[in-house]
């Protein structure tokens, strides 16, 4: 199975922190308060953040289609 990476759509994102909050490894961080940033480096796909979001919009693509 490919590893996945966690997504999240700049213009969609509130930043409201929730996926931040719940990440183990801290490798969301909201970006001057406008939205959720995904360190690639430190994300292991687990998809908490995108269980956590409430407006559902981060995803988790295969880490070769992830941009």
């Amino acid at each position: 199975m490919a590893r996945k990476l966690a997504q999240v759509p700049r213009e969609q994102c509130v930043a409201c922190g929730c996926c931040v909050k719940v990440c183990p490894l801290g490798a969301v961080a909201v970006y001057r308060g406008i939205y959720a940033q995904v360190d690639a480096g430190r994300c292991v796909g687990c998809g908490k953040c995108a269980a956590a979001c409430p407006a559902e919009i981060i995803t988790l693509a295969p880490r070769e289609e992830a941009s």
